[in-house]
């Protein structure tokens, strides 16, 4: 365990940003889900809906630091893909 004051913060701000992060990656794997789930049952609108969640919810994790932004470029391209695979 940490000795100093200042570390001793650290943790605790560590923890709270790791686990806004874990609920962030979370929403956002449920949405990816979402669309495959939508595409699997040929739904189009469905499927134009959950991605355009997907979309706002990688472009988010992204901006607060929760995801990488290539992993984040990857992820919407899958998104894309499956979309696009109804058309």
């Amino acid at each position: 365990m940490a000795q100093i004051k200042s570390q001793m913060k650290r943790i605790i701000t560590n923890e709270k940003a790791h686990q806004r992060n874990v609920i962030a990656r979370s929403a956002l794997r449920t949405e990816i889900k979402k669309v495959r789930a939508a595409v699997e049952k040929k739904d189009k609108k469905a499927a134009e809906l959950a991605a355009k969640n997907a979309y706002r919810l990688i472009d988010k994790a992204v901006s607060t630091h929760a995801q990488h932004k290539n992993t984040a470029a990857r992820q919407k391209r899958e998104v894309a893909r499956l979309v696009n695979s109804l058309k």
